[in-house]
């Protein structure tokens, strides 16, 4: 029985095919072989080169680890440095430096008799106020150095600090009165200061002037 022609066609193509992947299968082959011969040689001459070799014997590892030094509390200490710096004395008296009129009234050297006469009238605005009431007297001489300080910053030029009349005090003393009136004077940022009017707190309170930010 013949074989058609167009069946003949297709096995030797067939043929053709096949003979081309054995040919690219040992191509392949010989490749690989040809670098693995290569990769043999370049070990061997590498083993050549360097002789004979051991492995290094590990010793024990001691880690040192330095002494670290006692914290130093530096922010404290400059805390602790300007609040020295910014102490009120209770031994200073203001009498012994300043002269007061009948109402209470203190100015610097520098600051004009008008000038308390307007403070004394109600000129400047009250912008602020510091209230001592039920407070010791450390207390109150930190809270009121502190709140100088941080008007001061926001720039406020009038305030009142109440003091209190002292009727609740032992023997009705206002003890907190002369020492608020000597705490002020040695505050540089205060410039004047006088006895609040009556609808503003009478003897019982300070109208303090402070000094202008330049």
């Amino acid at each position: 029985m013949s074989v058609p022609l167009k069946d003949f066609a297709s096995l030797t193509l067939l043929r053709k095919q096949l003979k081309a992947q054995q040919e690219e299968r040992a191509v392949a082959e010989l490749e690989q072989q040809r670098r693995s011969r290569l990769a043999a040689i370049e070990a061997d001459l590498f083993r050549h080169s360097i002789g004979m070799v051991a492995p290094l014997l590990i010793s024990e590892k001691i880690f040192l680890q330095p002494e670290r030094p006692d914290p130093i509390a530096r922010q404290h200490l400059a805390d602790e440095q300007a609040a020295l710096a910014e102490s009120l004395s209770d031994d200073f008296s203001i009498e012994t430096l300043l002269d007061t009129d009948a109402e209470l009234s203190y100015a610097r050297s520098s600051i004009t008799a008008d000038t308390v006469r307007k403070l004394r009238r109600g000129h400047w605005v009250i912008q602020s106020q510091l209230d001592l009431h039920g407070m010791r007297t450390d207390e109150a001489r930190e809270a009121l150095s502190e709140y100088l300080h941080a008007v001061s910053r926001r720039g406020l030029r009038c305030v009142r600090i109440i003091h209190g009349k002292g009727l609740g005090s032992i023997n009705k003393q206002p003890v907190l009165k002369g020492k608020v009136r000597n705490w002020l004077v040695q505050k540089d940022e205060v410039i004047a200061f006088c006895q609040a009017k009556a609808s503003d707190g009478g003897s019982g309170a300070l109208v303090v002037l402070l000094k202008a930010r330049s």
